[in-house]
């Protein structure tokens, strides 16, 4: 069995900016807002949250084969 990984590197879209997070295990993360540009990420069509889109990453639900929080 595969262990879960809670560190991703979120890229931010607009600026490229790079930050290494710790996802949360307890809940979905919608809403993202990048510490350069100030941007709020939101999740891209067809992913749960903001590290499935932009991280490194998938969330733990997703990564432990389970449906994320939105799905």
């Amino acid at each position: 069995m595969q262990s879960i990984k809670l560190n991703s590197t979120i890229t931010c879209p607009n600026c490229a900016h790079i930050k290494q997070e710790t996802m949360p295990t307890n809940a979905c993360q919608w809403f993202y807002e990048c510490e350069a540009c100030k941007s709020v990420l939101k999740p891209l069509k067809g992913d749960c949250c903001v590290y499935c889109s932009y991280g490194t990453v998938k969330c733990p639900p997703i990564q432990a084969g389970q449906n994320c929080c939105s799905n």
